[in-house]
């Protein structure tokens, strides 16, 4: 079987409500907002904390700057208006994700969702100044050999960092940065016999993986190469279109009409990796991530993908984003941007609807909303908007700024102008 029935729940059968959908993302603006505090900003979730003590947490990942950045992010593009002066708290995370990091602080300050970077960027589309700017090329230039090599940690992330910076400020330092990332990358790239194509592999949690999926594996790095492929020579982006076409390919498990892809390349005799699906491990995020991806060839396995998603059916951890059920509906949305179906939109609208219960039962139950980008519920009101206004761009991995998308607005995907 291609997914974890345990990990999932059937969908509630309730009609796509535009005025609903737009009543809870004002219900978690209000909220959101009036829980802040400039002390503590918001309380800790439960499942944010894993267990341990409810620690304030600063990252774009799931701490308060990917608050700001989705509260931000809603006002500016008018899905509600914010009475929140972010642009006066920004800056002060940055002490306080160095001390929450500990002694880690030095070595991790370059990632992109956990360290300096997201926030500083944060901070220098709020405020822009040659202060901001100057740091964040040296983070970027400081994480091009870092041995994690994904989106998170890695320089991956620091490379989609740059690709931001360059569509927003426009000067050659940022696309040089991407360039020196990808290159390096392309040099750190090693073969698979067994499954004939190209991987990384991943220094983490001291642990070295072999990862595929959307945050930490092969094909988030895809998508920061498809984003940013007109900074390449032709000769290299050809080359790694081959690369990413081919991995995708050959690392696919099929179930009839159905595919989806394992969390890692397993060795030779070692146990199968663990079929998950959602956005950070399976089908949902290959699709989030290559649905930009120029040619015809993977449509096929993309498709798959998209239904063995709406197979599964919603997650039951909630309807964030990184692995629940907003994140998995991102999938019918771009697919919908792929292919001008409407089906694929029909859908993403049905897990919304589901999502908002899920939401509103959640916080019955314990009492708060989950304040948190990718893992609570400021991200899933951006998942709303994006069924609202049937596009889908998915926060800090597609754009940054609104408005201002990581891939080149005049570079469609030809197969999108093609069904359309």
């Amino acid at each position: 079987m291609l997914h974890d029935p345990a990990r999932h729940e059937p969908l509630q059968d309730i009609p796509w409500d535009e005025a609903r959908a737009h009543a809870m993302i004002e219900r978690i603006v209000r909220d959101t907002e009036a829980h802040f505090s400039a002390q503590s900003h918001w309380p800790v979730h439960p499942r944010d904390a894993d267990g341990g003590p409810r620690d304030p947490a600063y990252p774009l990942y799931h701490g308060a700057s990917g608050v700001f950045w989705a509260l931000h992010y809603l006002d500016s593009v008018g899905a509600a208006r914010l009475e929140l002066p972010i642009a006066d708290h920004v800056d002060a995370l940055l002490p306080l994700n160095q001390a929450a990091l500990g002694d880690s602080a030095d070595a991790e300050a370059a990632s992109y969702l956990i360290g300096d970077t997201g926030i500083l960027l944060l901070a220098d589309s709020l405020n822009p100044s040659d202060e901001h700017a100057d740091r964040l090329e040296s983070l970027i230039a400081g994480n091009i050999d870092h041995p994690a090599r994904e989106l998170m940690w890695g320089s991956p992330g620091t490379m989609l960092a740059a690709l931001f910076l360059y569509r927003r400020r426009g000067e050659a330092r940022w696309a040089e940065l991407f360039r020196r990332s990808a290159r390096r990358l392309h040099s750190q790239l090693l073969w698979s016999d067994e499954h004939q194509c190209h991987y990384w592999t991943q220094d983490m949690y001291g642990q070295r993986s072999t990862y595929l999926d959307a945050v930490h594996g092969f094909v988030a790095t895809a998508s920061v190469l498809i984003h940013g492929r007109d900074l390449l020579d032709a000769s290299e982006w050809a080359d790694w279109q081959t690369i990413i076409t081919q991995t995708i390919a050959h690392t696919a498990i099929r179930e009839g009409s159905l595919a989806n892809w394992p969390a890692w390349l397993a060795a030779p005799g070692a146990p199968p990796p663990r079929q998950l699906m959602q956005y950070c491990h399976g089908a949902p995020g290959f699709v989030i991530c290559l649905a930009d991806l120029p040619g015809t060839e993977l449509d096929e396995v993309l498709r798959a993908a998209g239904e063995a998603t709406w197979v599964a059916g919603p997650l039951t951890k909630g309807s964030n984003l990184c692995h629940g059920t907003g994140g998995n509906g991102y999938a019918f949305l771009k697919l919908y941007q792929r292919s001008g179906d409407a089906m694929w939109l029909t859908r993403a609208r049905s897990f919304a609807m589901h999502g908002i219960v899920q939401t509103e039962a959640e916080a019955a139950r314990v009492g708060q909303l989950r304040y948190s980008l990718w893992t609570g519920d400021p991200g899933f009101a951006i998942y709303l908007w994006d069924c609202i206004r049937g596009a889908g761009d998915f926060p800090t991995l597609d754009l940054f700024d609104a408005g201002i998308t990581a891939a080149r607005s005049d570079r469609s995907s030809p197969t999108r102008t093609a069904h359309r």
